[in-house]
C-alpha cells in the first residue's frame, strides 16, 4: 500500500518557540553543536491503488488548502513512500 508523505513547517521567518526550547533543553543537556531546531509536522496519507500524477497533484492541493495554514506554514515536501509514480524520474 503506498504511503504519501506530506511535510509541513513553518515559515522560515517567523519565530518557533517550541524549537526554541527544545533547543534550549538541548544546550543544557550538553548537546551544544545542535544551533537551532525548528519543529513541523508530517501527515503519512495511505493510498488505496496505484499513486499517479493526477492523485499527488490533488494530494498537493489538499496539503496546501487543509494540511498547512499557509499564513504560517509552508508544504516543503510531498514524496511518495512504497510506490513510484508513473512518468517521474529519480
Amino acid at each position: 500500500m503506498p504511503t504519501i508523505v506530506v511535510e509541513v513547517m513553518p515559515k522560515a521567518e517567523l519565530l518557533d518557540p517550541a524549537g526554541k526550547a527544545v533547543a534550549g533543553a538541548l544546550h543544557r543537556l550538553g548537546h551544544d553543536r545542535i544551533s537551532d531546531v525548528r519543529i513541523g509536522k508530517r501527515f503519512e496519507l495511505h493510498v488505496d491503488g496505484d499513486v499517479d500524477a493526477e492523485l499527488l497533484a490533488d494530494v498537493e492541493k489538499v496539503a496546501a488548502d487543509m494540511l498547512a495554514n499557509t499564513v504560517i506554514e509552508d508544504v516543503v515536501t510531498v514524496e511518495v513512500h512504497g510506490a513510484s509514480v508513473p512518468g517521474e524520474t529519480h
